[in-house]
């Protein structure tokens, strides 16, 4: 039986896909396909958060909004949607449980009244600075064998992979 930390050793469906002699997914394995590795570790630490956000009334869709509006104050939330990594739709639910909450506040954008944007209020900063220890943990636990230089190198691949990703700002 093949695991999914090892390629398969049988033929499997995709190989007669395989052309220039690039390896198959039977050949790779799962862990050998970086999109799939990448979509693991994201869900893990999601995973891993929900449970740690729950007992403050927090989801992992509100985490990312408040880190992300924490960085970054006065997204659009369109703009929001995309480096928080959610639909648009779920993320416009989202910014108006946190409105309701006093979290966050709508307002008209300075070089364009047309334009509504979203900044922490004072709560929404407060509840941020309580959750980020909470989202460091989880990642020093998820880079827990790998040492300064290397976590540094992981970091600088991932914003290089980031920034080759077309559809994704850097």
């Amino acid at each position: 039986m093949t695991t999914l930390d090892q390629p398969a050793t049988a033929a499997g469906l995709d190989d007669a896909a395989a052309s220039d002699n690039e390896p198959t997914l039977t050949e790779l394995g799962l862990v050998g396909f970086a999109p799939y590795l990448i979509n693991r570790i994201a869900a893990c630490y999601n995973n891993r958060m929900t449970e740690e956000l729950r007992v403050r009334g927090l989801t992992v869709a509100r985490m990312r909004a408040l880190a992300v509006l924490s960085v970054q104050p006065g997204l659009t939330v369109n703009e929001l949607a995309v480096y928080a990594v959610m639909e648009q739709s779920t993320m416009s639910r989202t910014l108006d449980a946190m409105a309701v909450a006093g979290l966050v506040e709508r307002r008209s954008r300075a070089a364009d009244g047309r334009v509504r944007e979203v900044a922490l209020t004072e709560s929404g900063r407060t509840l941020f600075l309580e959750v980020w220890p909470l989202m460091r943990d989880a990642e020093a636990r998820m880079l827990v064998g790998l040492d300064l230089e290397e976590r540094a190198t992981f970091i600088a691949m991932l914003r290089k992979i980031l920034k080759a990703t077309a559809s994704c700002p850097a």
